[in-house]
């Protein structure tokens, strides 16, 4: 069987079927929509899925907020990355607060969503590098990521490795800028000039 090739590509409104499928109807991402760093929890947890699915098909609508993956021609994952700026509860978080002498408004990645039956077969990392293109593209000088890491505690559940991994950001140049916790570690790349 030959090996299928995965592409990754900026969402847009032609791609938000596709998206609806990345996300399903049921599990961790179609409960999410990725609006959980975009309101307050109490918001979040307000919300229905429907609303939160709209919302993320509002933003989809005002520009691209991530890039979209496929296997062979079938999406099979989404990577959230837009600016800091563009996640008020990364400000809030005591993981991701900007310190002295951070960069006031990196590209963040912020989750990763690949189905379940597609997983292990390096789409996460093709996300990726399709986010940090993404963002280099918009004129992005930083990108950030808020992995966890496993190697710290092997029993992370895959519903708590949706920000993606150490390794992961790791293995495409993402260097360690502080530890916030034993478990998470604030990532950065420059991308700019």
């Amino acid at each position: 069987m030959a090996e299928q090739t995965i592409s990754v590509e900026s969402v847009g409104t032609e791609t938000w079927d596709e998206l609806r499928t990345v996300f399903g109807e049921r599990g961790d991402a179609s409960g999410c929509w990725c609006q959980w760093f975009k309101v307050t929890g109490a918001q979040f947890h307000e919300l229905p899925r429907e609303r939160k699915a709209e919302l993320l098909h509002t933003s989809v609508e005002g520009g691209s907020p991530g890039v979209i993956a496929r296997l062979g021609g079938e999406p099979v994952g989404w990577a959230a990355v837009e600016p800091f700026s563009a996640y008020p509860a990364l400000r809030r978080s005591p993981i991701t607060k900007r310190q002295p002498g951070d960069p006031e408004d990196p590209w963040a990645v912020t989750c990763f969503v690949v189905r379940i039956d597609h997983r292990n077969r390096g789409i996460a990392r093709a996300l990726l590098a399709g986010a940090v293109d993404h963002a280099a593209e918009r004129g992005a000088e930083v990108v950030e990521g808020y992995p966890v890491d496993p190697g710290v505690r092997p029993s992370l559940s895959a519903a708590e490795r949706y920000h993606g991994t150490v390794s992961l950001f790791a293995s495409r140049g993402f260097e360690v800028v502080r530890r916030p916790s034993a478990t998470r570690a604030v990532m950065r790349l420059l991308v700019g000039s």
